[in-house]
């Protein structure tokens, strides 16, 4: 990934943080015709407590039914985690496979030396207790003991994927909250965060007026937000 790739988005994650959910960054994703951004619901945040925001990079697993020397089983593993920068958040993609858990807790302490922003994956992940005492946001498909060695490999890293109905690339931005995930295109994402942070000061204001006894229907046609 280019340096100017990389840097493209990194000024929007403090304010993301800051402001936005992932309700109303979905509904602006909606808004943009993207209306498949949505990671699936089973994917669960290990600390519902956590935002997960960065950037996201890319890794592509595949079952594996033996080890030996030749396998090399955390090669590629050991280079993506190696290679993260700051905001980077590693989405590892199991294709659903629930028999491994691809992430755990030596990789969640060189992630967060390098400042990455989380993880998500739709494999399993180990380590539950020391991760969540890291408060480091990761989210994933269950947990389970069971290591990657004589069960899967990381083959690809920084090529496009796909998880549930969204497709995914390295560079796109994530965020990620107790509702959910959303992942936001690269090419939009400036543009989808500014109409984001419009639509929350809009919806404080329509909180406001709702708290001062406005109605729901009065509210809604005043300001057009909900």
């Amino acid at each position: 990934m280019s340096d100017a790739t990389r840097d493209d988005l990194a000024d929007l994650f403090a304010g993301c943080r800051a402001e936005l959910y992932s309700a109303v960054i979905a509904d602006t994703l909606d808004s943009f015709g993207y209306r498949r951004q949505v990671l699936p619901r089973a994917l669960r945040p290990l600390d519902e407590s956590l935002i997960l925001c960065g950037r996201i990079r890319v890794g592509v697993f595949m079952p594996i039914f033996h080890d030996d020397e030749t396998v090399n089983v955390y090669e590629n593993e050991i280079r993506l985690v190696d290679d993260l920068k700051v905001d980077d958040v590693p989405v590892l993609i199991c294709h659903g496979n629930l028999d491994i858990a691809p992430w755990g807790e030596l990789l969640t302490t060189r992630a967060m030396q390098l400042n990455a922003a989380g993880c998500v994956t739709d494999g399993c992940v180990r380590d539950v207790a020391r991760i969540r005492a890291a408060r480091f946001p990761l989210f994933c498909g269950g947990f389970n003991p069971s290591d990657t060695k004589y069960r899967g490999k990381l083959m690809w890293l920084d090529v496009p994927g796909k998880i549930g109905n969204v497709e995914i690339e390295s560079g796109d931005m994530i965020f990620g909250d107790v509702d959910g995930i959303v992942a936001v295109p690269q090419a939009i994402a400036r543009q989808v965060v500014a109409a984001a942070l419009d639509k929350v000061r809009a919806e404080n204001k329509v909180r406001d007026a709702l708290l001062s006894g406005m109605s729901l229907a009065e509210a809604f046609e005043t300001f057009a937000v909900l």
